[in-house]
């Protein structure tokens, strides 16, 4: 797996002061450019679906769609958006969570998740963990059981981990890198 994890790594750039001066945004558009990459990470992503024993895959907006869909048609297993608020037609249930400066929302169709579902929540980066643990507690709302989160990319200096641990309740968290 060092040569896949090199591999990834080699694909993703690092724009300065991007989106404001003195953050180093890591832009994963390279790797998913890249064929093989994207596959590599695919792959992963799907093994890790199929060991925890996920029955559903959740996808973040938005970087996280663009990776849970092709991860969950890769896996055989159903494919779930999670959406900032206003953005799903019909009937919803809603999260919120606090970000540093006020606060956000995300919602997903209520009849999307149910009782006996596994899910595996994936997005394309563990930041401060706000938004994946307002995705747990969304899931369990619906009714259905944590299988876990998936993530390409771990900021590990930013702490999410430690935030997300309690809303885990056991389920693993697995970062395939950790920057």
């Amino acid at each position: 797996m060092t040569d896949a994890r090199e591999l990834l790594l080699s694909r993703i750039r690092d724009v300065a002061d991007y989106p404001k001066p003195g953050v180093v945004f890591k832009d994963i558009t390279p790797l998913l450019a890249d064929p093989a990459a994207f596959t590599v990470l695919t792959d992963e992503l799907a093994a890790l679906c199929v060991r925890h024993g996920a029955t559903k895959i959740v996808g973040l907006e938005a970087r996280g769609f663009i990776l849970a869909a092709p991860v969950a048609i890769r896996a055989g297993l159903g494919f779930i958006p999670v959406r900032k608020a206003g953005k799903l037609p019909g009937a919803t249930l809603k999260q919120s969570y606090d970000l540093e400066y006020g606060s956000a929302e995300i919602e997903v169709h209520a009849e999307d998740l149910c009782a006996g579902d596994r899910v595996m929540v994936i997005d394309d980066v563990l930041a401060t963990g706000g938004t994946a643990e307002a995705s747990l507690h969304l899931v369990r709302r619906a009714g259905a059981e944590v299988a876990g989160v998936a993530v390409l990319m771990e900021l590990g200096f930013l702490g999410g981990r430690a935030r997300l641990e309690p809303a885990l309740e056991g389920a693993p968290l697995d970062a395939v890198l950790v920057v």
